[in-house]
């Protein structure tokens, strides 16, 4: 597969017949996507570091179907929790080549990773307390660690994504050597682990550059002759507005690696929304369209539990309407079903004017799309799509009521199986 592909796809790039085709034989809200595309992305992104160790941050998507195709593409996986560990060893992923990064794990968390590590000395583990440190080694675990750093510079798209400077996220970046020396004695310290935010975009360079030299040289400080690798994390974004333009990733490389400078140690690179962001969309029906002094309001079946990153992050996603490009573009408002104002995907946005049963697509659904999907006022979730070779099947099947209900069912509620219409 050739890594000349477009460097980003618009929504006007999908073949709009082959999504009308998928509505209609799926249903609405769907999410389509396409594993070509995943795996063309992230080998642009790899060949951008031919020197890199190159892993796919799961939390993006980590649907199994996505996760076989990058590690069929020969990309390794970081986890952040114990669910994306055991989802990226049921998708195939060699337990020995894992990276479990702990943000204030959970006891089941920790016990899980404990014992993967006994039977797998592979897997590292990130910590990005002290507290995390003394609960591992409480647990017997002496294998392989790495020092999440707080390099205090944020980058990204959304304050909420700045982690390089939340205190959240990592150890003080001047109480890493003493906490390095200390950990030598009780694990074996392989690296260490910094990420400075999340959509970085040309804007957001220069400071994430900062980032990756604080934290280069803070290795050198430490010891990179004694590390098996320095982790810079992901980051890097993807265009979400039609007038932003994509990152190069060949003059990021050169960037990187002028930030990074002389490095005995390996460098590691966690790509997540460059890889899944722009290889899905959402297909969505129009149910209403509703005139006002203020707006035309464009109410659709999807809503903030088929996607939440509008109502969360105030994210801007494109729309495209499906049914009729051609028609005239007006200024809408589009909504879903949900019963607050924060169910909106655009306002006065410039659309082809939809009407009642026009299928729209919404853009850039593959990163924190599926991820974070939920059943707010008891909403099945959507059914997932996949597209590949040219050929399309069912990753995920859509949710009933049913599933929605099940657990309250299964835990002896009183009302049994008496839940009506639940199909």
């Amino acid at each position: 597969m050739s890594h000349s592909s477009p460097p980003v796809r618009r929504v006007a790039d999908w073949d709009f017949d082959q999504l009308s085709s998928l509505a209609a034989e799926h249903g609405t809200p769907l999410y389509v996507v396409d594993l070509d595309r995943v795996a063309e992305n992230y080998e642009r992104f790899a060949s951008a570091f031919p020197d890199a160790h190159v892993m796919y941050a799961a939390k993006a998507h980590t649907g199994r179907a996505v996760l076989e195709t990058l590690l069929d593409a020969g990309a390794d996986i970081e986890c952040a929790a114990r669910g994306e560990l055991q989802r990226a060893i049921q998708a195939g992923a060699d337990p020995d080549t894992l990276q479990y990064t702990a943000v204030n794990p959970p006891d089941a968390d920790l016990d899980y990773a404990a014992e993967l590590g006994a039977d797998h000395p592979g897997l590292t583990v990130t910590g990005g307390a002290r507290d995390t440190f003394d609960r591992l080694e409480a647990r017997g675990y002496d294998g392989r660690v790495a020092i999440r750093v707080n390099p205090g510079i944020g980058t990204g798209h959304h304050e909420k994504v700045a982690t390089g400077k939340d205190a959240k996220f990592g150890i003080p970046y001047d109480e890493v050597p003493e906490l390095a020396a200390d950990l030598r004695e009780r694990f074996d310290l392989v690296g260490l682990h910094a990420h400075a935010g999340s959509g970085v975009l040309h804007d957001d360079l220069e400071d994430h550059c900062r980032a990756i030299a604080k934290v280069a040289e803070l290795a050198r400080e430490v010891g990179d002759s004694d590390l098996a690798f320095v982790d810079f994390g992901g980051g890097f974004g993807v265009p979400y507005r039609e007038d932003e333009e994509p990152l190069d990733m060949e003059v990021v490389g050169e960037k990187v690696r002028e930030a990074v400078g002389d490095l005995d140690a390996q460098i590691k690179l966690e790509p997540g929304r460059y890889v899944v962001a722009d290889g899905e969309v959402i297909l969505t029906e129009v149910n209403t369209v509703k005139e006002t002094p203020e707006a035309t309001v464009v109410g659709v079946d999807a809503s903030l539990a088929t996607l939440i990153r509008p109502a969360m992050f105030d994210s801007y996603h494109p729309i495209g309407n499906v049914s009729a490009p051609e028609r005239a573009v007006e200024p809408v408002a589009v909504g879903g079903p949900c019963c607050t104002s924060a169910d909106v995907f655009c306002t006065d946005r410039p659309v082809a004017r939809p009407e009642r049963e026009d299928l729209l697509a919404i853009g850039n659904a593959g990163a924190y799309g599926y991820e974070l999907a939920n059943q707010f006022h008891s909403q099945p979730r959507p059914a997932e799509v996949a597209i590949e070779g040219g050929e399309t099947r069912v990753v995920r099947r859509r949710e009933t009521m049913d599933d929605v209900t099940r657990v309250e069912r299964e835990s002896g509620d009183r009302a049994g199986d008496a839940a009506a219409g639940d199909r």
